[in-house]
């Protein structure tokens, strides 16, 4: 009974009981990551080895699923605009248990690699930016603060999946682990979205000032939307490069596997504690800063490390808190940009570049390093990652020029 009555409650009142729903999005968030993007990293070695498929291909996998991510991703934001987040969320969860489950009962490569495009499917629909544009459509300018709370449960997404999936390996195998998560997706997060999740949002969102102006403020908005999606997706060209290749570059400066884990597991809760100070601070600046933060921090972190500073747990846990904040800045200044109406459509048109972005990252990197070195990849993501920094401070240049012609 009071499962009943805390749904319809929700459904009749959606203020009242947003912290529920970020706290359902939060939780349905960490499985939804940890049985899709940081799957791989544990188990790709055992399906190898078990099946004699090439671990190129094996990993491979999420770089395919990443790219059929990306190019729903624009169908998704429409569809969330349209009639709200809970069935495409709902929708999220039943493709990534059907990807899993195929996984599972793979007995060649080429399912296998078909289960990973099904998954794709979830992620696109399931993951940060979908469950971003949910938070946007159903709180309008006030998700602000919604997306910046989410954003500090998915940062604890490797740190608790890793360790479940690990397990899970040792005692059912790889095949068990996937329908293992599978059974997560469908039991627990699509009863959930189902549930918990408000159907539509509030009718009293009305179109920014700005939207009604002349040609002159239409093109600056088109312009806006391109620089945004330029830096985002250079934000997570540089992030994917590193979270697959950042041990390897640690080791090349003479480090052991083991002093490089040890150094590389200060990214995470770097990123957990500027997520933990910019939800504090977030009231005093306008999200545009926390993007220009977040470009200037990775390229701090990045230059060290391509500098060879002596300290570089400095280096590390300047970039890793860098990255915490794009995940915040990528949901929420494109709200504060632009409005919360057709926020969800925006947001799946910038998802589409950086997702794809994020499928070759890792294929680039291992280009650059066998190809280049080390150094020169760190130096090609420092030059990278300066250019982002000089991105950041024209779109939040632009953008106050916009608002000053608006007002």
């Amino acid at each position: 009974m009071w499962l009943w009555g805390a749904c319809v409650n929700l459904q009749r009142d959606p203020p009242r009981h947003r912290y529920l729903a970020i706290s359902i999005l939060g939780i349905t968030q960490i499985f939804a990551w940890g049985a899709t993007y940081y799957l791989p990293a544990v188990i790709a070695q055992g399906v190898s080895a078990d099946t004699g498929w090439s671990l190129e291909w094996v990993v491979g996998g999420l770089s395919l699923g990443l790219l059929a991510a990306g190019l729903v991703s624009p169908y998704v934001g429409t569809a969330i605009d349209r009639s709200g987040g809970r069935d495409v969320l709902a929708f999220s969860a039943c493709c990534i248990a059907g990807g899993l489950l195929t996984l599972a009962a793979a007995p060649n490569l080429a399912l296998y690699v078909v289960g990973w495009l099904v998954i794709g499917l979830g992620m696109g629909a399931g993951l940060y930016d979908a469950a971003f544009a949910t938070l946007g459509r159903l709180y309008g300018h006030g998700g602000r603060s919604a997306i910046t709370m989410l954003t500090l449960f998915g940062g604890f997404a490797s740190t608790i999946c890793w360790p479940i999936s690990a397990l899970l390996l040792a005692e059912v195998g790889w095949r068990g682990t996937c329908v293992a998560y599978a059974t997560v997706q469908l039991v627990v997060a699509l009863p959930l979205y189902l549930f918990f999740l408000p159907r539509k949002a509030p009718l009293h969102v009305v179109p920014p000032a700005s939207e009604t102006g002349g040609s002159e403020l239409r093109q600056s908005r088109v312009m806006l939307a391109l620089l945004l999606a330029t830096t985002l997706t250079l934000a997570s060209l540089i992030s994917s490069v590193l979270s697959v290749h950042l041990l390897n570059l640690l080791q090349s400066s003479g480090m052991t596997l083991a002093t490089a884990v040890a150094f590389g597991a200060l990214v995470g809760p770097s990123q957990v504690g500027a997520r933990a100070i910019e939800m504090v601070i977030a009231r005093y600046h306008h999200p545009i800063w926390t993007k220009v933060a977040s470009a200037s921090l990775v390229a701090l972190g990045v230059t060290a490390l391509y500098a060879k500073l002596p300290i570089i747990s400095v280096a590390l846990m300047l970039y890793g808190a860098g990255i915490g904040l794009e995940s915040i800045a990528r949901g929420t200044v494109p709200l504060a940009l632009f409005g919360s109406v057709g926020y969800a459509t925006l947001m799946g048109r910038l998802a589409m570049p950086s997702l794809l972005a994020q499928a070759i990252a890792p294929f680039i990197g291992a280009l650059l390093l066998a190809r280049m070195g080390a150094d020169t990849t760190t130096g090609t993501l420092a030059g990278i990652a300066l250019l982002n920094v000089v991105l950041a401070c024209c779109l939040a240049w632009l953008a106050a020029v916009r608002r000053a012609a608006v007002n």
